[in-house]
C-alpha cells in the first residue's frame, strides 16, 4: 500500500485537495540545478514572502518622505509599529495582547525573562532544563547563574533521554521537577527540542512547576508558528520566540516576548529597564525614575526597528488570513506523509543504509519537523542529497533534520525528497 502512496500521482492527488496550496505562490522558493528545490529548513530560516519587498519599501519611501517625522506621519507611525504586530503574534501564541510585545532578539528577549523570574535565593536556586537545548540557551542559563554566584553544576538541573532512548520522557521531567521541589527556582525548557524535533507538554511542565513554587518559561524558537500554543490558558509565567524560522520574517528577525497577565501589576519584579519600555503617554518628558507600562512592553528596551519589523508583518498577516488550526492541521498531514514515505525507503533499502527518526511518531509530542539518524551513509550522503536540490539541515554527529513547513511545501516536494533520498542511498 504504502508504495502506492509513494508516487508522484499520489503526492499530487493530495495537492489537489489541499485547501491552502495557492500560499506556496506566495513565497519565493530558491531553485537549484535550474528547479525549485525542496526546501525543508523552515525550522532553521523561513522562506520570504513576497510581499515583503512592498511592506519595506513603504517604509523607505516614507523615511525618504518624512525623515524623523516619519515616526508620527509615516502610513504606520513608527512611534508605535511594535503594536501593528501583537494583535497578530498574539494570536499565534495563544496569549492576550497586553501579555506580548515584538522586540529585541530572541536570546535578549531570555535574559530579560530571566532577570525577572530567576531570582534565586539561598535555598531556592536551582533551574530545570532539557539536555541538548539549543547552545544559546546553555550559554544564557549558566551566565544566569554565573551572574547570581552560583555554581553552574550544582544549580542547572538537565533532564534528558534515558539510556538507550533519543527524547525525553515526560514523566522525568516531572520527576525531575517533584524532585528538585522547594530547591527549584525555575524550569526553562525549549517548547520543540531544536535537534529532535520533540514537543514538550507545555501545560503539565507548568502547572507541576507552579505546584512546587517554582517560574516557568519557555523558549518557543522552534514553537511559534509551528504548533498550537496557548501560554495565557496554561498559565506559562513567560516566554520568548524568534520569528525568522516558521514566522518566515528574515535572517536574525526581530523576536516576540510573553510575560502572563498575572505579573502586569506586580512591582517587585525587577528588570532591565530602557525608555521604549517606559510609560508612553510621558515617555518624552524624559524624568528620571522609570515607569514600566503595562504588560509585555513595559519589557521593551529600545525604539522598533522598523524595517526587520515590516518584513514580520508581511508574514504575520499571512498567517491571520489562514490561522494556526489549518496550519497544523496541513503540518500534520505533511509530516506524517514524510515518516511514510521515510519509512518505505528505509524498510526496501535497509541493506544499504538503516535509517531511524528519532522525532517522537505520536502527533501530539512533534510539529512540521523528522529528524532522521543515518547510520552507515552520514554526511556524504547528506551532500549528494543538496548536489540533487534537497536544502535540509545536517547536525553532528549524523542527524538529518527536515522540516516540511504547511504554508509552502507541497507533498509533491516529499515525493521528489523520497526519489533523492533513494539516489544518494545507491550512489
Amino acid at each position: 500500500m504504502i508504495e502506492e502512496k509513494n508516487s508522484l500521482a499520489y503526492a499530487k492527488s493530495l495537492d489537489e485537495k489541499d485547501a491552502l496550496k495557492s500560499y506556496r505562490d506566495r513565497f519565493f522558493i530558491p531553485k537549484i540545478n535550474g528547479e525549485e528545490s525542496v526546501y525543508f529548513t523552515g525550522n532553521s530560516l523561513g522562506l520570504q514572502p513576497k510581499s515583503v519587498k512592498d511592506y519595506i519599501q513603504n517604509e523607505l519611501d516614507d523615511w525618504a518622505t518624512f525623515g524623523v517625522e516619519g515616526h508620527f506621519e509615516a502610513k504606520k507611525p513608527w512611534f508605535a509599529y511594535h503594536e501593528f504586530l501583537t494583535e497578530k503574534i498574539a494570536k499565534i501564541v495563544g496569549a492576550k495582547s497586553s501579555e506580548v510585545v515584538v522586540t529585541h532578539s530572541l536570546t535578549t528577549n531570555l535574559h530579560l525573562m530571566m532577570v525577572s523570574f530567576y531570582r534565586p535565593t539561598a535555598k531556592r536556586y536551582k533551574i530545570i532544563c532539557e539536555e541538548k537545548a539549543f547552545p544559546s540557551d546553555q550559554y544564557a542559563l549558566e551566565s544566569q547563574v554565573k551572574f547570581h554566584g552560583l555554581n553552574v553544576k550544582d544549580a542547572v538541573i538537565e533532564v534528558g533521554p534515558r539510556s538507550g532512548e533519543h527524547t525525553i520522557r515526560h514523566e522525568d521531567i516531572i520527576t525531575a521537577i517533584e524532585e528538585a521541589g522547594d530547591e527549584l527556582a525555575m524550569v526553562m525548557i525549549g517548547g520543540v527540542n531544536y535537534y529532535t524535533g520533540q514537543l514538550f507538554d507545555m501545560k503539565s511542565i507548568t502547572e507541576k512547576a507552579h505546584e512546587v513554587g517554582a517560574n516557568c518559561g519557555f523558549d518557543l524558537a522552534h514553537a511559534a508558528g509551528n504548533v498550537i500554543l496557548k501560554l495565557h490558558e496554561w498559565g506559562v509565567d513567560f516566554a520568548a520566540w524568534c520569528s525568522y524560522k516558521y514566522l518566515n520574517s528574515s535572517p536574525g528577525g526581530v523576536s516576540g516576548l510573553f510575560v502572563h497577565e498575572n505579573h502586569e501589576f506586580n512591582e517587585d519584579l525587577p528588570r532591565f529597564a530602557g525608555w521604549w519600555g517606559y510609560d508612553k503617554e510621558t515617555r518624552f518628558e524624559m524624568k528620571p525614575g522609570f515607569v514600566p507600562m503595562k504588560g509585555a512592553e513595559g519589557w521593551q528596551l529600545s525604539n522598533a526597528p522598523v524595517l526587520g519589523m515590516a518584513a514580520h508583518l508581511a508574514s504575520l498577516d499571512i498567517f491571520d488570513e489562514v490561522g494556526m488550526d489549518k496550519l497544523r492541521a496541513k503540518s500534520d498531514q505533511l509530516t506524517a506523509y514524510l515518516e511514510a514515505v521515510i519509512n518505505d525507503i528505509s524498510e526496501r533499502l535497509n541493506h544499504l543504509c538503516e535509517f531511524e527518526i528519532i522525532t517522537p511518531k505520536n502527533p501530539k509530542e512533534r510539529g512540521a519537523q523528522l529528524s532522521i539518524l543515518a547510520h552507515g551513509k552520514g554526511k556524504a550522503m547528506f551532500d549528494a542529497l543538496t548536489k540533487q536540490g534537497v536544502i535540509a539541515d545536517w547536525r553532528e554527529p549524523n542527524v538529518i533534520r527536515i522540516a516540511p513547513v504547511p504554508l509552502y511545501n507541497s507533498f509533491e516536494d516529499i515525493f521528489r525528497f523520497g526519489q533523492y533520498l533513494e539516489k544518494a542511498i545507491s550512489e
